[in-house]
This record gives structure tokens, sequence and C-alpha cells, in this order.
């Protein structure tokens, strides 16, 4: 069994027992229907401010006639500048795509992008500025790459935050909504968001922001949302709330064990995986890019890729010997997980309450879930695995 379910398939909506009583239509963002929706002439609420609501929220915006997003948790966000690809970028890029393949698989998130592995505390702030100033006019993700130790160093941290609050100041043109806006945590502890004109569109008149981190969203009546003690009227509801990640859509199949052992069994406590490939217990099952392999820190593609691969050559292997059996060591995944949690600890990523550690999902362990040491280092291991005549695992 080959379990390809998906880090962030498994979507969180909020139990709210008073959503019944609400007249209007809901969506949620993980669920977004296929033909499209028309928000033009209505009043929009969007519940949640993490990727998908920074992403959904400028498009919803230009339809709606009011819109009301309620923010728990600021987050950080990038700019993506996309934009129409001129004809000899798309030529270069496709000339030589075999080799920035092969780049991104040596790369720690399997991204080509090129880190600069400088301290931000080593050069000037005149220095610093310029760099980050060039990461930001790049956009995306690779913001991070500024400096190699913005996820090790509080302090060097510190610098990146400082300076993407001060990107938000200069868009958001009402002070209290900047400050707002402003992520108050370690950039990068929580997924880095990318956008397209998201600060930009709390200038609009028709948009306003309500601060529910310290007074959450109480309920719903039949023509609105309650919160903060107030009753904000809307025709429809947004739902941003993310996913149930890494766990979430395996723990809602009924996998079964030896002696019957259901998988939410083992997990009760946080899940545990050898490699993120198997599980103890749970002979002949592969979980691809499952708990305990880079997965989320990482391109998925290569990361996917070589977990896909790894598994059919396994399988081949297998067949070649006349083996029906594979099942992780118990004692190889202990130390796995072991190994996984303590180099967790010894980044900055594992200080606040994100989804890595199931934070946002009501009574889910808190355990740091995808594997933190880089791409190569993991497929080094998996290599060494299998050149040590599977090590780790019991082959029958």
């Amino acid at each position: 069994m080959v379990a390809a379910t998906g880090c962030l398939s498994a979507s969180n909506k909020p139990d709210f027992p008073s959503l019944a009583d609400f007249a209007g239509a809901t969506y949620h963002t993980g669920h977004w229907p296929h033909e499209g929706v028309d928000f033009t002439g209505k009043r929009v609420a969007v519940i949640g401010t993490g990727s998908s609501a920074i992403q959904s929220i400028p498009i919803i915006a230009a339809q709606a006639t009011e819109l009301t997003v309620f923010q728990r948790t600021a987050n950080y966000s990038v700019p993506a500048h996309n934009a129409p690809l001129a004809p000899e970028y798309k030529r270069d890029i496709k000339a030589s795509y075999a080799e920035m393949r092969r780049r991104a698989r040596t790369m720690i998130a399997g991204i080509d992008m090129k880190p600069n592995m400088v301290s931000a505390l080593d050069v000037s702030e005149e220095d610093r500025r310029r760099e980050f100033e060039a990461r930001w006019a790049q956009g995306g993700i690779p913001f991070m790459g500024s400096f190699g130790d913005l996820l090790l160093n509080g302090q060097s941290n510190q610098t990146a935050a400082d300076f993407v609050r001060g990107k938000i100041r200069e868009v958001v043109k009402d002070p209290a909504v900047a400050d707002l806006l402003s992520p108050k945590n370690i950039i990068g502890c929580k997924r880095l968001c990318v956008d397209t004109d998201y600060y930009a569109t709390f200038n609009r008149p028709n948009v306003r922001l309500v601060d529910v981190s310290e007074k959450p969203v109480e309920g719903f009546t039949r023509e609105g949302v309650e919160a903060a003690g107030n009753e904000y009227k809307v025709d429809a509801v947004v739902f941003a709330t993310g996913f149930d990640a890494m766990t979430g859509a395996l723990l809602r199949i009924d996998f079964r064990g030896r002696g019957g052992q259901p998988l939410r069994d083992k997990w009760a406590e946080g899940p545990r995986s050898y490699l993120g490939l198997s599980i103890a217990g749970f002979p002949n099952l592969f979980t691809v890019t499952g708990p305990g392999s880079p997965s989320v820190f990482t391109n998925m593609l290569p990361s996917i890729e070589q977990h896909v691969d790894w598994i059919a050559d396994c399988i081949g292997h297998m067949r070649q010997r006349g083996l029906r059996t594979i099942e992780a060591d118990g004692a190889a995944e202990d130390a796995w997980v072991a190994h996984n949690g303590q180099i967790a600890r010894a980044t900055l990523r594992s200080t606040c309450s994100s989804w890595y550690l199931g934070a946002n999902v009501p009574g889910k362990p808190r355990v740091f879930m995808p594997y933190i040491g880089g791409f190569p280092a993991y497929v080094q291991k998996c290599e060494a695995v299998v050149k040590n005549g599977y090590e780790g695992f019991a082959l029958a």
C-alpha cells in the first residue's frame, strides 16, 4: 500500500455549532468550487490570514462590496512579482532545464536558488539592507536565503523581521492597521507566505481588518459573524483556516497494522515514522512525504520523486529476491524520531506555534513533523539505508 495522500490535503475547518444558523454561503479555501465564486455585490468575511487567505483576499476584495478580514495571527509575506515571462527567459530556462533540476537536488530546500551563507550580523547595516532589498525585489521564498543564519540566530532573524515589518509600514497607509498586520514573531518560524498586493489591499475603502487574537470569533448569527463583542453582517464566509497538515489525510483512512492496531492509536502522542517512508508495526505500508521526511520544507517535486523512486526500487528489490514483507524496525524508528526532534530543536522553527507542530488543530499532539536537516542530507541517509541492505528494515 502506497499512501500518496499529500501533506496539505485534509482541510481544517473550525467547529462552530452556530454555523448552521448562518443563512449565507460558506466556503473553505481548501475545497474551492471548481466553477469558481463571484462575490460581486456581496459582503464577505474571510476568517484567517495564512497562505491561502493572503492569496485570495486581494481577489475577493476586488469583487466584494465589503470585505471583513478576521485575523488571529499576522503572517509575514513576500511579494511574488508574478509577470509575463520574456521569450528569451523561457528559452534559456528550457535550454538548461535538466541542469537546473540537477542543481535543485543539491540544495537544502530542493529549490534552485543560491543562499548567502554569510551571517546577517557579519556585514554592515548598509550591506545587510542591500541584500534584503535585492531578495525582496526578486520575490518569493528565496528571501529566507538572504543570510545563512536567519533560522539559527535570533538576532539575525530580527534584522530580517524588522526589514519586512518596515515594508508593511511603507505600503499600509493606516498606522494602526499596519501595526496589526506586522507580525511579532520570528520570520520563517511559520511558513513564509508569498503574495500579490496583499498588504496594499488593506488601503481599499471596502476592506476592514478585525483583530481576534484576544477575543476570538464567537460564532454565527443568521446574518453574520459574531466576534469581539460585535456582529458583522455578511452574505458569505470564507474559511481560510488551513489544513490538518502532514498526518490529517493519513489518519482519515482507517489503516490497521499488526494485531489490528489502528494508525490513530499508534500516533496518539504524535506521528512516529522511519524516514517518513515506513511505520513500525505496519508492514508493506509506504508513505510518500510522510512525517519525518523533508516534504514541506522543500520543493515538493523532487521530494516526491525521490520517495516514489525509493519505494519503486525497494519493491523491485523485494520481487527479485522473492520477499513479500518489509517493515520498519522499532529501534530504527525510535532513533529517527529522536534525530528529527534533535535537529528541529536546534533551529528557530521549533520555537513558535505552527502547523509544523500541529498547533493549528485543537487536540493534536505537539510534535515537530517535517525533517529539517535538508534534502541532500536526507537523500544521503536513504541511499545509505539501501547500501547497507535496507538497514533499519526487516524483510522476509
